[in-house]
């Protein structure tokens, strides 16, 4: 995958593995670094090709909102990892309201950018669409029902969508 002069979202990235991402694809030169995120932490990062959005990836019309923003300002995602997310500790006591926040985060912001995405993508047939999940959506996290149960099931949305959409590119 070429990252020079790319347009690039990441989402959740602000800290963490987006924070690691972004650095990461710095590295390589990109057009734009567009860094989608619930808090933005007063996170400054001294380089031009970086910008940040404030956006809660689990509400469709905001998510909606900003990518269009993106493709506006900077030109059409190229790149876009929808990788926010977050580790709740509990067990089958945990309440529906964590319930319900993990799987938004970890399952329907995923399902809300493609979407969004992989419909414009397959139309112009080039761009990436990377989603992070976990080990402890193949092994399990010992600590929190909702995080394990949740990366499961992201890891088999990203493999429906391999299956349904790789072969074209």
């Amino acid at each position: 995958m070429k990252i020079e002069n790319k347009v690039i979202v990441v989402t959740g990235g602000t800290r963490g593995i987006g924070l690691a991402l972004a650095k990461r694809f710095l590295s390589e030169n990109p057009k734009v670094v567009v860094l989608i995120d619930i808090s933005l932490n007063n996170l400054k990062i001294d380089d031009e090709r970086i910008t940040f959005l404030k956006c809660d990836v689990t509400n469709e019309t905001s998510l909606y909102r900003n990518i269009d923003k993106v493709n506006l300002e900077f030109g059409i995602i190229d790149i876009f990892c929808s990788n926010a997310g977050i580790l709740s500790l509990g067990d089958e006591q945990t309440s529906k309201k964590d319930w319900n926040k993990n799987w938004n985060l970890h399952v329907m912001s995923h399902v809300f950018a493609a979407k969004k995405l992989i419909p414009e993508m397959l139309k112009r047939g080039s761009g990436y669409f990377v989603n992070t999940s976990s080990a402890a959506g193949l092994l399990s996290h010992i600590d929190s029902v909702t995080y394990s149960t949740t990366k499961h099931a992201a890891i088999g949305f990203a493999e429906w969508i391999a299956i349904t959409y790789g072969k074209q590119g």
